[in-house]
């Protein structure tokens, strides 16, 4: 057997992007870090449109709501990672013999190219009579309503923590509206996790509340997700 004797050791297999003339730094360092992340090459091999799909296969790992059978609302779902893990998950294609059939209801305020096994339509979810469209679609109550929405970002740190709590104040009040009782609400939040009003407003409203930064959300990244377990109805 032939030794390595070069002194350097393994080979650096981390992928470099150089500069091109045009982009940003903080352009190159973006796709550098792309390349290299394992999230992004496992949704690539697996099929996901992104890595968030892991974020909510790892939440549920931990707190089981997609289970087969369930009713679960997808809201602001493009590109439509977390839909084609609940599809799975909830057996929404009906592919796993002896389990339950779930729905998989997702909204978004652009069209999404179909997810085999979701139903996908064009809303705003924070219009007048959104809920009774869910409702109505959904052909009942949901039991899990989840969002991984984000504003856009602003480049100011609070501005952009107010517009996400917005958003999951806003996804909450659907929830609250469409979902059966023992339902589960899970949303994106920032830093600390919900804010003290709404933490107070889901401890009234759920039997559970946690606050939680799953392995798949980058360690430099200021995102944690809400799941709040045991709708009271």
């Amino acid at each position: 057997m032939t030794k390595n004797t070069s002194g350097r050791g393994q080979r650096d297999l981390r992928v470099r992007v150089k500069s091109a003339r045009g982009r940003k730094l903080s352009s190159t360092r973006w796709l550098e870090r792309q390349l290299n992340d394992p999230y992004v090459k496992r949704a690539q091999a697996e099929g996901y449109r992104g890595r968030a799909a892991f974020k909510i296969l790892e939440l549920d790992d931990k707190y089981r709501f997609l289970v087969p059978g369930a009713r679960v609302v997808d809201l602001g779902c493009a590109p439509g990672g977390w839909s084609q893990v609940a599809v799975k998950r909830v057996n929404a294609l009906g592919d796993k013999p002896g389990k339950a059939v779930g729905r998989v209801l997702g909204v978004d305020l652009q069209e999404v190219e179909p997810i085999p096994g979701a139903e996908l339509h064009v809303l705003d979810f924070m219009a007048e009579g959104a809920d009774d469209k869910v409702k109505d679609w959904l052909g009942g109550e949901a039991d899990v309503v989840m969002s991984d929405m984000a504003a856009a970002s602003s480049g100011h740190k609070q501005t952009d923590h107010l517009r996400i709590i917005a958003l999951c104040e806003a996804a909450a009040e659907l929830a609250f509206d469409v979902l059966a009782e023992g339902g589960t609400f899970v949303a994106k939040v920032l830093a600390g996790g919900a804010e003290g009003s709404m933490q107070q407003l889901l401890k009234q409203r759920f039997s559970k509340v946690a606050n939680v930064k799953p392995p798949a959300s980058r360690a430099d990244s200021s995102e944690k997700f809400v799941v709040a377990t045991g709708f009271h109805g």
